[in-house]
């Protein structure tokens, strides 16, 4: 489409209201390609086209659902090398990053979903002593996963095929139609999901996105009507206004937010593999995760050594060009991102916040690129340690105790995702019991991918992945019957 991207609307593509605006490679500055911008009515109009697609699709066997699913799994991954290119080119990511974690999880996501799973299940039957008319007797009791019906899937900036996918996916697999919003920074990936859903044969509305700058497109995706349902990955503070219009309506919210993530590192620690742990946010997406161990509480007795490999790890990091082999940090999204990011590095500095990594910008000529940046002496009340930063930022705290260590994790309005290092596993998994989080890594950074996803206090709202997402983009419907 050289003249710019169209929206994809009720099984068809359709030329923006608003026209086209550019996406930018953060690593060269040039133009990636023309996005469309939706207007409130063409956003609506796809609200309507997945309200119509809603009944006869929920009225389709799970079998047949899936099947589309795995076809579109095999059309992501007969373009994979393209698909990659784009992500890469959209985001910054580096080339291996966008083709394992990026499409490659995006592909495994679907294929996932492809699997049909039962959903419903027996409940033991119960002798009621008594009914509305005497005696009940016994009665069976069915519980049924029913679909939502309309979902809207506002999508995160640093991975547009994982975060989607992950949405769609599970969506389509219970039933449900969905009009997708990427994030306006790299929507055109969204898109090329979209063009393998229509070939793998998804009917029309099954599948719609809509994109655009305004917040105007957002609101109108989340405000409509015909929406029933909002699945969110993003900010906490767009999510909280996201909730505010959810709850008007009483639709159900599935929100993914920010993250502060604590990694508690004990005296006994290897620290070689925390070093390795908590690095992955000096490199992997360039920070620009909300998992990421950006908060690090390092017990005195490894404090030092702590400290001083992270360092060295963090200077040995290539920054640049994306698509060189040997690039480990690319750029973050956007000039303004980079901007954000760097004050808060010298607010840090201002705070009483050691540099011992990092804090300058790299010498290149082009690209918004962050050097990795360690600041150490840090205290839990500084705003670097309180803050979301979203880029290749560590901060560093000291402390005495297990409890204090402990405490010290759980002072903070986040709880996606913690960690913990102790070659105890016992004190670790008694340690992680006691976070305050979604998710407890325990010697690792590492997921599995059947577990629960979702976090405590503003992180978020419910759980997704694996068959929770097939919970989370579902309701529980009871029958009931005498025995």
């Amino acid at each position: 489409m050289p003249d710019g991207q169209r929206l994809f609307v009720g099984g068809a593509w359709v030329e923006p209201d608003g026209g086209h605006y550019e996406v930018v490679d953060p690593a060269t500055e040039e133009t990636v390609g023309w996005a469309p911008e939706a207007s409130r009515d063409q956003v609506h109009a796809a609200c309507a086209a997945a309200r119509e697609a809603s009944g006869p699709w929920s009225r389709t066997s799970p079998q047949e659902r899936a099947a589309v699913l795995g076809r579109a799994a095999d059309v992501i991954a007969s373009r994979f090398v393209p698909y990659a290119e784009l992500a890469r080119a959209e985001t910054g990511a580096t080339t291996g990053t966008a083709r394992a974690m990026q499409v490659g999880v995006g592909v495994a996501r679907f294929r996932r979903y492809a699997r049909v799973e039962s959903a419903e299940w027996a409940i033991p039957p119960q002798i009621n002593e008594a009914g509305p008319m005497g005696r009940a007797g016994v009665m069976g009791a069915l519980a049924v996963r029913q679909p939502v019906g309309v979902v809207t899937c506002i999508t995160s900036y640093n991975n547009p095929w994982a975060n989607p996918a992950g949405k769609v996916a599970p969506a389509l697999a219970m039933g449900n139609t969905v009009v997708v919003k990427p994030a306006p920074q790299d929507p055109l990936s969204v898109y090329r999901m979209a063009e393998a859903l229509e070939a793998a044969g998804a009917p029309p509305g099954v599948v719609n996105v809509v994109s655009g700058g305004s917040v105007g497109v957002g609101e109108a995706a989340v405000s409509s009507p015909d929406v029933d349902m909002v699945s969110f990955t993003g900010s906490t503070a767009v999510g909280q206004r996201i909730a505010e219009a959810c709850g008007r309506d009483m639709k159900r919210q599935l929100m993914e937010l920010g993250g502060k993530g604590a990694a508690v590192v004990l005296d006994d620690a290897d620290v070689g593999s925390a070093v390795a742990g908590i690095g992955t946010t000096f490199s992997f997406y360039s920070g620009q995760i909300c998992t990421a161990p950006t908060r690090v509480l390092a017990q005195r007795g490894v404090y030092g050594r702590l400290v001083e490999q992270l360092a060295v790890y963090a200077g040995r990091l290539k920054v640049g060009d994306p698509r060189e082999p040997d690039t480990v940090v690319g750029p973050v999204i956007s000039a303004a991102h980079r901007d954000r990011v760097e004050s808060y590095v010298e607010l840090g500095r201002k705070e009483g916040a050691v540099v011992v990594a990092g804090g300058e910008r790299p010498p290149l000529d082009r690209g918004f690129y962050v050097t990795p940046t360690l600041l150490a002496e840090c205290t839990n009340d500084m705003r670097v340690t309180r803050e979301e930063i979203f880029g290749p930022v560590v901060v560093v705290i000291p402390f005495d105790d297990e409890e204090e260590g402990i405490a010290l994790a759980n002072d903070t309005d986040y709880g996606l995702i913690d960690y913990v290092w102790s070659s105890d596993v016992a004190k670790a998994f008694r340690v992680a019991r006691r976070l305050r989080a979604g998710g407890v890594g325990v010697n690792t950074v590492g997921r599995n991918m059947e577990a629960p996803f979702g976090g405590f206090k503003k992180s978020g709202v419910g759980r997704d992945v694996g068959s929770y997402a097939l919970h989370a983009y579902s309701e529980v419907q009871s029958i009931v019957w005498p025995g």
